[in-house]
């Protein structure tokens, strides 16, 4: 990759999980009222065609990584456990009483935290007491996250038999160095366990997460861990940039210096040279950071034009509506977003109330539908068309910002067609950010994103 290419456009960006981004969401039109109004009519026109999602965040975990940005609580008292859970499934009541009719699950995801942080018997009666009142849709895919450290096979075959059949192992690096900064310290051997038991149990899709530009990494600490990747094989993998934002609240991203993380281009490499060893070992690139093999759903949704992308990343389909349970979580009805309360304790006092525990959201206007739309078409397609029905007022402007990347060779405008070509795949962020008019007309005056290289 070219070097100047890394410099020119190595800024502060979006990983686009949704339009508008959480920091631009309008709390003066956003309303508890509105946003159930909004979820009923999400399930009334689609629950009976292509069900609704549910993603549930466990945020419990033994110890504290410090590469990890997403909101947890570290204990051992194992004792928290069906407190929260019961919980999660009075949230879920409150949700229930706003439909009109059984609701469908296509999807559902589990993470955290750590998820297997609870003890087999507890998923179990999560998952079970999720569908006192659902169904499963007939093509229905229900995935977890597992650490490979406290992922037994009763973890596995618990979930198995309540209808899970995608897994994803944090693997991260296999590096010792790395491994130690990080605070994730897992043996090849407990992944290649953990993996084969998934295997071995009948689930369909095997996923591992892998990251670079974590500190004290190499060039040939990740072509080590991809080496060693590669003997496993996983079905899926999400191997992705490190996302250094140590000035959120509640990350433990302060147990290493700025100096210890690879710089953009040293980054960058890393990158290339782990995409050419997944490549050469038959995966495929989907959208931004993911590869899978040509036998996986998230291949062939990519080959038919189906793959998503929301808060839980990519996905092998859509579905109108997707349910954030537990705290934190965040919620999409496609016409407006919300998450919920952050702090344990009140999110499960309000639920005891009776109050769905939204804190913050946002009602998507119909410019904001429009961008989204353009987002979702570059983020999963690589292409966006400025048809008349996806038109706003200012995308003259936006084709003018794409034009100095058009120089570059980034991207290919034709007409009204915008094609993001192979060589700007890297850098689908900033080519998303010509598009994201709330982030051009406010500009933060401190940083508010990770790095887009």
């Amino acid at each position: 990759m070219c070097t100047s290419l890394v410099t020119k456009y190595n800024i502060p960006g979006p990983r686009y999980t949704s339009y508008p981004t959480v920091p631009y969401w309008d709390m003066n039109t956003f309303s508890l009222k509105g946003w159930t109004q909004s979820v009923q009519q999400a399930f009334k026109e689609s629950n009976s065609t292509e069900g609704i999602s549910l993603y549930i965040h466990l945020p419990f975990c033994e110890s504290m990584c410090t590469f990890c940005g997403c909101h947890k609580r570290i204990t051992k008292r194992h004792e928290v456990e069906v407190p929260y859970i019961r919980s999660v499934l009075k949230e879920w009541q409150l949700y229930l009483a706003l439909f009109d009719s059984k609701p469908k699950i296509k999807e559902l995801h589990l993470g955290g935290g750590t998820p297997t942080f609870f003890s087999p018997e507890n998923l179990q009666y999560l998952i079970n007491g999720i569908f006192w009142h659902a169904e499963k849709a007939e093509d229905c895919e229900f995935s977890f996250e597992g650490h490979p450290n406290n992922t037994t096979y009763d973890h596995l075959q618990a979930l198995y038999d309540v209808g899970f059949r995608r897994v994803s192992f944090g693997v991260q690096d296999y590096n010792e160095t790395v491994q130690k900064a990080i605070h994730r310290q897992q043996s090849f051997a407990d992944v290649k366990k953990v993996t084969e038991a998934a295997r071995e149990i009948g689930y369909t899709s095997v996923s591992h997460d892998i990251i670079f530009g974590l500190p004290f990494q190499t060039e040939e600490s990740v072509k080590a861990t991809i080496a060693k990747t590669k003997e496993l094989l996983p079905d899926r993998l999400a191997f992705y940039s490190y996302a250094h934002v140590p000035w959120q609240k509640g990350n433990g991203q302060r147990g290493y210096n700025e100096q210890d993380l690879p710089k953009g281009e040293e980054k960058r490499r890393q990158y290339e040279m782990g995409k050419e060893m997944l490549s050469d070992a038959g995966y495929v690139e989907i959208g931004m950071d993911h590869f899978a093999v040509q036998s996986d759903s998230l291949y062939q949704s990519m080959e038919n034009e189906t793959l998503h992308r929301n808060f839980m990343g990519y996905t092998a389909s859509k579905t109108q509506l997707m349910i954030g349970l537990g705290v934190s979580s965040i919620s999409d009805s496609w016409y407006g977003f919300a998450q919920n309360v952050k702090n344990i304790e009140e999110y499960q006092h309000l639920v005891g109330e009776g109050i769905i525990p939204v804190f913050r959201g946002h009602i998507l206007n119909q410019e904001d539908q429009i961008i989204r739309q353009h987002i979702l078409n570059l983020m999963c397609h690589f292409e966006t068309e400025c048809s008349e029905d996806l038109y706003v007022e200012e995308l003259p402007e936006v084709l003018g910002k794409l034009s100095e990347m058009e120089l570059d060779d980034l991207v290919e405008i034709s007409g009204s067609k915008i094609k993001i070509l192979e060589k700007g795949r890297p850098f689908v962020r900033n080519i998303c950010m010509a598009f994201d008019l709330r982030l051009q007309r406010n500009q933060p005056e401190t940083q508010l994103f990770s790095m887009t290289v």
